[in-house]
């Protein structure tokens, strides 16, 4: 089945994901966007190209996955892969780590900062951003 992938839900789906909100989305795309506009997008089935290429940059994904992105694909193989994985490890009672879990709580521990220090850095692009637009507007 060749099911139409829903451009505009998919923005959605990854502005959400990037704790995008429509407004600063709109605010981003320029002047002539707004929070209502950008909430007409998110319903369009497909979005024009060129469009859909700023929207992608803005949210720092590539443009082939808004066009792509198919979520009951993407459960499907979430849902299969759990089942692999219990499907494995039934009737191992006593299963044997190789790894230790120190050293695992350490690295999601060092995973967890380097995410904070990404997402500072966003902020502060954001601001930076935003501080400019400002000093355009009261010079």
């Amino acid at each position: 089945m060749n099911e139409k992938i829903h451009h505009g839900r998919n923005i959605k789906r990854f502005r959400e994901m990037m704790g995008i909100k429509q407004e600063s989305l709109a605010f981003e795309l320029g002047p002539d966007w707004s929070q209502k506009k950008i909430s007409l997008l998110e319903q369009k089935e497909e979005v024009e190209e060129e469009l859909l290429r700023q929207v992608a940059e803005i949210l720092k994904v590539p443009a082939e996955a808004i066009k792509s992105f198919n979520e009951e694909q993407a459960v499907n193989i979430i849902a299969n892969t759990f089942n692999i994985e219990k499907d494995a490890f039934v009737g191992n009672t006593k299963p044997t780590f190789h790894i230790n879990p120190l050293e695992e709580i350490k690295k999601l521990h060092d995973e967890k900062i380097a995410l904070y220090e990404r997402m500072l850095k966003e902020k502060d692009e954001m601001m930076a951003r935003l501080e400019k637009l400002l000093n355009k507007q009261n010079p």
